[in-house]
C-alpha cells in the first residue's frame, strides 16, 4: 500500500512537470524581429503610431485597418512601402495578452499620435545591407518578400 502511494506520487509529480513545460513553450512561440526595440523580448505586440498598426511578434503579422475590417499580413499596406520599421516609433504593448490588440485602438491612436516619440529606442539588430526589407516583418534580417514587392505594391489593400 505505501509502495502504491509512492509510485502514485511519482507519476503526479512527472506529469505535473511535463504539463508546465508544455505550457511554458506554447506561450512564447515568436521571437521579436531585428527591428523590434532592445529589452523587450517578453512582449507579444508593438503598437506602430506612424502607421496606426500593429505588430503581432507571435505570428510575425502586421494587424491594420482597411476596408472596414482589421487585417494580418506578413508586409504592411503598399502605401507604407516607405516606411523604415528600423527608425519607426513602437510603442510595446506589455499589459495586453488577448488576440484582439486593436480593441484598444481608440485609445492608442489618441494616445500616441503620429509622430509620438516616448523614450529614445535602439533597436535588436540593425537593417541588413542591400535589402529593401522597410515594411516587411522580416525579423531574421532576410528579404522574405522579394520578388513579390511589385506584386504588393500594384495590389489594392483589402
Amino acid at each position: 500500500m505505501n509502495s502504491l502511494k509512492l509510485c502514485s506520487l511519482g507519476i503526479l509529480v512527472v506529469l505535473s512537470s511535463s504539463l508546465k513545460a508544455q505550457i511554458s513553450m506554447s506561450v512564447n512561440l515568436g521571437s521579436p524581429p531585428l527591428w523590434g526595440p532592445v529589452g523587450h523580448t517578453e512582449a507579444r505586440y508593438y503598437y506602430l503610431p506612424d502607421v496606426q498598426s500593429y505588430f503581432d511578434v507571435q505570428s510575425s503579422t502586421f494587424i491594420y485597418y482597411g476596408n472596414g475590417r482589421w487585417h494580418r499580413k506578413t508586409t504592411l499596406p503598399s502605401r507604407y512601402r516607405n516606411y523604415d520599421l528600423y527608425d519607426g516609433y513602437k510603442v510595446v504593448l506589455t499589459g495586453y495578452h488577448g488576440e484582439t490588440p486593436y480593441k484598444n485602438f481608440r485609445e492608442h491612436k489618441k494616445k500616441y499620435k503620429i509622430g509620438y516619440r516616448g523614450e529614445p529606442q535602439r533597436t535588436i539588430g540593425e537593417r541588413p545591407e542591400g535589402t529593401n526589407s522597410r515594411y516587411k516583418s522580416d525579423h531574421k534580417g532576410e528579404d522574405k518578400t522579394k520578388g513579390r514587392d511589385e506584386k504588393n505594391a500594384a495590389q489594392t489593400d483589402h
